[in-house]
């Protein structure tokens, strides 16, 4: 069964993975032309790819969502294996894993900042975690198609494997007496788990991990957004690579 996305941004980086099978594009007549319909029109004709200009009545299902009036039949995305993904060589590189994200754009703010951030890949459970769908597609702004997206039956026993193989587990915790810059990220791989919006991460995750590291706060105010606590953590590490090639 395909899926919809939506967005000329999420459409037009599924054409130029090539990842993903896209069985026809739905242009609204309402649209006015601009560079990014026209590139996505291009690619489709190379591609070979069926669009159709169609009327907006046709998008009244999408309304609460920002579909820019253009839509497309995807295949569903093809998650990655981990026991796949460890077979490959791994050095000084990261993983994020999500314990229990329930907002789907926020998910999708994630995934955008992992592609940004050359973050390995992202795990994710298959249950008690929101999945990939049009609105974590629309969000990522198509950086879906760029990066792994490993899901599991259970993150205790992935967490395990990553373990096994010579993975640091660092977790981000409010209550944590590391500051997340105290971190030598380059020295080793290593995974980030990311917990739930409001619960944060669980406490058998926390106990598997190696370290836990907070983000200091100027105000005794509960806490940043998920997405933007991914974002920083990330970024620190991106950093000091840059700092060490340099």
């Amino acid at each position: 069964m395909d899926d919809i996305i939506f967005g000329k941004n999420a459409i037009t980086e599924a054409l130029i993975s090539g990842n993903r099978e896209i069985n026809k594009i739905l242009i609204s007549k309402n649209i006015h032309n601009d560079a990014k319909l026209n590139r996505i029109k291009e690619l489709a004709q190379q591609k070979g790819i069926v669009f159709q200009f169609v009327a907006k009545e046709k998008f009244q299902a999408y309304s609460e969502f920002n579909h820019q009036g253009i839509i497309a039949q995807i295949s569903p995305l093809k998650y990655t294996d981990l026991e796949e993904f460890l077979e490959q060589k791994h050095e000084n590189a990261s993983l994020v894993i999500l314990d229990g994200i329930e907002d789907p754009h926020n998910f999708g703010a994630i995934i955008r900042s992992c592609v940004c951030a050359g973050v390995s890949g992202i795990i994710i459970p298959s249950r008690r975690n929101v999945q990939v769908n049009s609105i974590v597609e629309k969000t990522s702004a198509g950086a879906i198609n760029h990066i792994p997206i490993i899901k599991v039956n259970s993150l205790v026993n992935a967490i395990q494997r990553l373990k096994e193989t010579d993975w640091w587990i660092i977790a981000a915790d409010a209550s944590a007496n590391n500051n997340y810059y105290d971190i030598k990220y380059n020295d080793m791989n290593f995974a980030l788990i990311m917990g739930a919006e409001h619960a944060g991460v669980s406490k058998s995750l926390l106990k598997m991990s190696d370290f836990k590291v907070k983000i200091p706060m100027m105000k005794d105010f509960n806490s940043l957004n998920v997405s933007n606590a991914a974002a920083v953590i990330i970024f620190e590490s991106l950093r000091q690579k840059l700092n060490t090639n340099s």
